[in-house]
């Protein structure tokens, strides 16, 4: 059983990059973005 499923495993991992060299890498989520806070000078403020 340990054969077989090391063939399961390798199958596995080959199908993978078959499907990643077609479509392409998975996209990865994009970074939450972090809001900075910033003190606007008071001449800049009038707008």
């Amino acid at each position: 059983m340990d054969f077989i499923d090391n063939i399961l495993e390798k199958l596995k991992q080959l199908a993978g990059k078959i499907v990643e060299s077609l479509l392409g890498p998975q996209p990865e989520p994009e970074p939450e973005l972090i809001p900075i806070p910033v003190d606007r000078p008071y001449y800049h403020q009038r707008y």
